[in-house]
């Protein structure tokens, strides 16, 4: 079982810096401003009964779903699920235990009974590894060079599916992102998105995120590595990382944030019940 502590238990100091970091060009656009608000800037669409929201939203790594998804959840009023840092924390699991990523058995023995805990509130970063906060590390380049293959184990995903699906549904509203939502975790979801780009652009991104972290990182390194995730991600047996059929597919190469937002809350506000 993975447990999850209650939201809000951390705030993230360095919110303001996520857009920058995300490589976004700079040019900005403003909002639309006939979009119903609530208590400043939350937005009240529902497509789900009882008030509830759910998108999904999926895409390769340097595409923006991160930064996207936490701003388009403190737009929606809603909660904010990483699927992919779960994985990762998976990894790093794994690492600490001495275990080879490519060692199926070892690997689901590992993460068994992970002792996970994740924050859903869209201002936090926080990441819990038995306790400890690891959002920090498990961004780091060894985990992000060995999370392809712990997450490509059946057992481990089905594991953690099985927790993204409860966060979803207690959250009530909820943006979740990552590789496999709109196929397998929610793939009833009312409304799918998956965001694109080129490899260049989102190595460009995930380089400048790196050097603002203050982590060492070389381009064409960067830019391998998010290559060679693309096709491990694609080409794996379970779960592999490819639009839904009714996704709506966004290429985020040459948008800003704000273009991005206001694309996927036109998306939630077409598919309102």
């Amino acid at each position: 079982r993975v447990p999850c502590p209650a939201p809000g238990a951390h705030q993230d100091p360095h919110r303001a810096a996520r857009r920058a970091e995300a490589g976004f060009p700079a040019r900005t656009q403003q909002l639309r401003t006939d979009l119903p608000l609530q208590g400043g800037a939350a937005v009240t669409f529902s497509n789900m009964p009882d008030g509830g929201l759910i998108l999904a939203v999926d895409g390769p790594s340097g595409t923006g779903k991160s930064t996207t998804c936490r701003a388009l959840a403190k737009r929606l009023d809603a909660k904010y699920v990483d699927t992919g840092a779960m994985y990762r924390v998976a990894t790093l699991a794994v690492l600490r235990a001495g275990v080879d990523p490519t060692d199926t058995e070892a690997v689901i023995a590992a993460t068994r009974d992970l002792p996970l805990a994740v924050n859903d509130d869209p201002d936090s970063t926080e990441v819990l590894l038995d306790g400890e906060n690891v959002a920090a590390e498990i961004r780091g380049r060894e985990v992000t060079q060995n999370v392809s293959a712990v997450s490509a184990v059946p057992e481990v995903r089905e594991n953690l599916v099985a927790l993204q699906r409860r966060l979803a549904a207690q959250a009530h509203r909820a943006i979740v992102e990552g590789r496999d939502i709109g196929t397998v975790v929610l793939a009833d979801a009312p409304v799918k998105a998956y965001l694109t780009a080129s490899p260049e652009i989102r190595a460009r991104r995930r380089y400048n995120q790196d050097r603002s972290a203050g982590r060492e990182a070389d381009f064409a390194t960067v830019l391998a590595d998010v290559i060679r995730r693309d096709e491990l991600d694609s080409s794996r047996t379970t779960s592999p990382l490819r639009p839904a059929e009714d996704a709506h597919l966004i290429d985020t190469s040459e948008m800003t944030l704000d273009q991005v937002l206001e694309t996927l809350i036109n998306l939630v506000k077409e598919s309102q019940r």
